[in-house]
């Protein structure tokens, strides 16, 4: 749908930037500006900048930005239409009638639609006689109606058709159940169901629509499990399977289990902040969206050797968002659905006192680690204290807490304390030196002058840097557009992204006053972001009418830099002192 600039404008003044941030990052302010923890990529040290004034952000560290419709559009992972759609029901707006939707967006629909109707296929068919097996399957595994109802559980049939014929009967195409994931084509081009003699577990996403499905064989078949594929509603590395009903459920606390069928156990004995990855290890993308709903995660997967492995992956997954981290081992090797039927009307109870008994993730670590050796000899001791203090002691930030992790490894070796935490000391330093290094480069390369929006930029970086300052300027200064465009006609700029927004801003302020809303619809998330850079690295010095006639000689008479070796490692501000020197000996 085309949405008119005067809806865009008046939807973006009803949604501030700040307010709808604060339900992902936890923000504080810095001045007029807000920073908070990327919600983007995991980091430490903050980078994620709001800008109220012009209701944008941008990440120093990932250099995504844009407006508050883009960042919808990425915290949601929703196409354009989606994510104003999204942003005018919260702000009460009726959406504009006039239009069609775009092929994107119809697509979704259809997709959320035939999953929908999926689920509800699924759901029936455990009613029937061809869905017997999947019934006794749940009976077996003591699931009552009320709960095979609440979680959407159902029974795909055998025959390999009957979901296709179903659904092409409701009047959906072939190509769209393959779109969906609920239907693969044949080498004749006919479709089949994807799903064939297996229990069904729809996934939900956080709004309760139907985004995908996971499917369990009932023989001995392989493999065990089969999930929807990344579709244009899922993707897989940002699904949990029952957060839709973990959000709500009042704590900041969420148990993080391993398979469907524990979790829904957990959440029939009354955990119901008990939640699953899909299929897959824990992504930092999963972690990201955990955060957003706890303080705490606790671990509880299988006790096998599969599951240590997959703790000892997520624990740093999740401390890296900021989340404290707990581990449950369920005893006796079991999983937390069968330790609820083997105590029975007691598990819930027995189940609580393991969470309240469960260890931090240092702990859970320390104790892996000294399994390995034998600590009644020395070699094991000195192996035990070296691996423990490199993997586990170095790494904790908290010095109470470093301490206190100290103290215990050295009641455990008889190492005195002080010589654990300096050497520990000297192990954080080099990896503090390391960290910062990639850091540095990282930087380096995110404001490095082969910029993707433009790419023009290294080879003309005298003239781009100028440019930049222009756009800025016109932004900040609207009703000096006519004048600047005297002075500085579009076909003057050297580089093409630049010369556009120049362009587009310059086309717009002669109808109504520009806000970033007003660039939703043409440029791509990732120009968006550029020009958000611009502005948020200029926001603290913004130039005046003067500049703007030496910036203006510079871009006329490009010359660029000669060096590309100087270019690649100087800071930003030997860059703009050498823009200022040229400047000067121009004037």
């Amino acid at each position: 749908m085309a949405f008119s600039p005067e809806f865009l404008r008046e939807l973006e003044a009803r949604s501030p930037i700040e307010d709808i941030a604060a339900g992902y990052v936890q923000l504080k302010r810095r001045g007029k500006n807000l920073v908070g923890l990327c919600p983007f990529h995991n980091e430490k040290t903050p980078s994620f900048n709001l800008y109220p004034d012009n209701n944008s952000y941008y990440c120093f560290g990932c250099s995504n930005g844009g407006g508050v419709i883009q960042f919808v559009m990425n915290i949601e992972r929703l196409d354009f239409p989606e994510a104003v759609r999204w942003l005018a029901q919260r702000a009460g707006m009726a959406l504009p009638e006039e239009g069609g939707d775009d092929s994107m967006t119809r697509l979704r629909m259809r997709i959320l639609e035939i999953n929908r109707e999926a689920g509800r296929f699924f759901f029936k068919t455990l009613g029937t006689p061809e869905g017997r097996p999947g019934l006794d399957y749940f009976r077996r595994r003591g699931l009552d109606g009320q709960t095979i109802r609440h979680f959407g559980l159902g029974y795909a049939p055998d025959s390999g058709f009957a979901l296709v014929n179903h659904l092409r009967g409701k009047g959906y195409a072939p190509e769209e159940l393959v779109q969906a994931d609920v239907a693969r084509m044949s080498r004749n081009n006919n479709p089949y169901d994807r799903y064939r003699g297996r229990v069904m577990f729809p996934i939900f996403d956080l709004r309760g629509n139907v985004v995908a499905f996971g499917g369990r064989i009932l023989t001995d078949e392989k493999p065990k499990y089969i999930n929807t594929m990344d579709t244009p509603v899922y993707h897989k590395s940002s699904g949990l399977f029952a957060m839709n009903f973990a959000k709500n459920q009042g704590s900041r606390t969420l148990i993080l289990a391993e398979g469907y069928m524990d979790v829904i156990a957990l959440h029939r004995a009354g955990f119901t902040n008990a939640i699953a990855s899909l299929g897959t290890s824990l992504t930092e993308e999963q972690a990201r969206v955990i955060k957003r709903y706890a303080d705490e995660a606790i671990l509880c997967y299988d006790s096998d050797e599969a599951g240590r492995r997959a703790t000892q992956r997520a624990i740093p997954i999740l401390r890296g968002t900021g989340l404290r981290v707990r581990v449950v081992t369920v005893p006796g090797g079991k999983d937390p659905d069968e330790f609820m039927k083997l105590h029975g009307e007691n598990g819930p109870l027995r189940f609580k006192q393991l969470l309240k008994s469960g260890g931090t993730d240092v702990e859970y670590r320390m104790d892996a680690i000294r399994e390995k050796y034998d600590l009644e000899t020395n070699e094991g001791k000195v192996a035990y204290l070296r691996e423990a203090v490199e993997q586990v002691i170095s790494r904790i930030g908290e010095p109470t807490e470093r301490e206190v992790y100290a103290q215990k490894l050295s009641r455990e070796t008889g190492v005195d304390t002080a010589g654990i935490l300096a050497t520990a000391g000297r192990q954080a330093a080099r990896e503090s030196k390391k960290k910062e290094k990639k850091l540095i480069q990282e930087q380096q390369e995110i404001k490095a002058v082969k910029a993707g929006a433009n790419p023009e930029k290294e080879k003309h970086l005298r003239a781009a840097l100028a440019e930049e300052r222009v756009l800025a300027f016109l932004y900040r200064n609207q009703d000096r557009a006519k004048a600047l465009e005297a002075l500085l006609p579009p076909e003057k700029f050297v580089t093409a992204y630049n010369r556009r927004v120049y362009k587009l801003l310059l086309g717009k302020i002669r109808y109504a006053e520009v806000s970033l809303a007003d660039f939703s619809q043409e440029l791509t998330g990732e120009e968006a972001a550029e020009f958000t850079r611009i502005l948020a690295e200029t926001a603290e010095v913004p130039s005046q009418w003067k500049d703007m006639e030496a910036y203006a000689r510079i871009i006329k008479t490009d010359g660029g830099f000669s060096d590309p070796a100087w270019v690649r490692e100087a800071s930003k501000e030997d860059i703009q002192r050498r823009i200022q020197a040229l400047r000067d000996r121009k004037a």
